[in-house]
């Protein structure tokens, strides 16, 4: 079996579809329901979604292609909005917010990692680091030392003046988790982060995120087939079908790789 698609085997509970007990409900989802109608055609990609996370929990969401992650995912950053359900963010029902407010939430609370990068080709790493503290209204100098200081964290501080072009497809990615983090998010929303990268390379991006979750407390929410970012989550989520099929806590859930067990 491929390290890229491990099998996990645990026993499915609904009573875990709460957030891990002890911690504060960050972020809570009901309901949630997403349709597109394509050309007369109705393509449901979320049915019912039902979910709390914690507070400072790194979750990992795993499913197939076409399961409705990405639709997922787009629900909680509020990039799109539900057909039906709601999306409650420290409380706040995210489809009652303003497009000023929702602009807010996503600029100051949500930082998104995704799988190509999305880096802006022109600008240095620094450059694209500080574009969203730009657009908080940061001020330039106060805006530059945070972003080198986001990239000596990421370990690219001597490479601040460097364009995508320039760096490797790791050196990128750290770029990149660097500009997830300009504003203090308290949410990093990972879409398959270690996908495009080499097994060293991406244990070292993994190393980075295991760091601001426990470090800083940052909540991960992280779309992987990776086994390793299993391995240091706390929870799992397995959606199928537009719905969740199960959830474990990382402890219950035995990780196999061909033969070998991953405890």
């Amino acid at each position: 079996m491929s390290t890229d698609h491990p099998t996990a085997t645990a026993e499915p509970s609904a009573a875990r579809w709460k957030a891990p007990s002890g911690q504060r409900v960050l972020i809570r989802t009901v309901g949630l329901r997403k349709a597109y109608d394509r050309k007369s055609t109705i393509t449901v990609a979320l049915q019912g979604i039902n979910l709390e996370i914690g507070q400072g929990e790194f979750l990992a969401v795993m499913g197939p292609s076409g399961s409705g992650k990405s639709t997922f995912f787009n629900m909680i950053g509020g990039l799109d909005s539900p057909s039906e359900g709601r999306v409650f963010i420290d409380e706040v029902d995210v489809a009652q917010l303003s497009a000023v407010e929702l602009a807010f939430l996503r600029c100051r609370k949500i930082g998104y990692i995704f799988q190509q990068y999305n880096l802006i080709q022109y600008m240095t790493a620094l450059e694209n680091v500080t574009t969203p503290m730009t657009f908080a209204g940061l001020d330039p100098d106060t805006a530059r030392k945070r972003g080198m200081d986001l990239l000596n964290l990421v370990g690219l501080g001597e490479r601040w003046f460097h364009r995508p072009i320039e760096m490797s497809g790791g050196q990128q990615q750290r770029v990149a988790i660097a500009r997830s983090m300009a504003n203090h998010p308290t949410i990093l929303l990972c879409d398959e982060p270690t996908a495009n990268l080499d097994l060293r390379t991406g244990q070292d991006i993994l190393n980075i995120l295991v760091k601001l979750n426990r470090e800083r407390g940052v909540t991960l929410i992280c779309a992987t087939h990776d086994h390793r970012v299993l391995d240091v989550c706390h929870r799992l989520v397995w959606i199928r079908d537009g719905r969740i099929d199960r959830i474990a806590l990382r402890e219950e859930v035995t990780i196999e790789l061909g033969s070998a067990p991953l405890d």
